[in-house]
C-alpha cells in the first residue's frame, strides 16, 4: 500500500488536536505508513472547500468535517 497523506484542517483548537491524535491512533493500530499534516492557514482550508473545522482529508479527499471522529471511525476511511 502506498503511504497515505492525511491532513487535519483546523486553526489549532482543542478539537483539531483531538482529531489529529485520533488519526495517529488509527494509523498506529493499522500499522500503516502515513504522512500527517496539520493545515492551520484559513486560506488553505478554504481552498479545500471546508467551512467547518476540524476536518480530515485523506489523499486529497475530505472525509469528515465539522466534528471530531474517533479512531475507530477513522480506520475504515484509511482502508478504502
Amino acid at each position: 500500500m502506498d503511504t497515505l497523506t492525511v491532513e487535519i484542517l483546523g486553526t489549532g483548537c482543542k478539537k483539531c488536536h483531538q482529531l489529529e491524535e485520533n488519526a495517529r491512533r488509527a494509523i498506529a493500530s493499522l500499522g500503516i505508513e502515513a504522512e500527517i499534516l496539520h493545515i492551520t492557514d484559513p486560506v488553505e482550508i478554504a481552498k479545500r472547500r471546508v467551512m467547518s473545522t476540524p476536518a480530515l482529508v485523506v489523499n486529497g479527499k475530505v472525509v469528515s468535517k465539522g466534528k471530531v471522529i474517533s479512531s475507530e471511525q477513522i480506520k475504515p476511511l484509511f482502508q478504502s
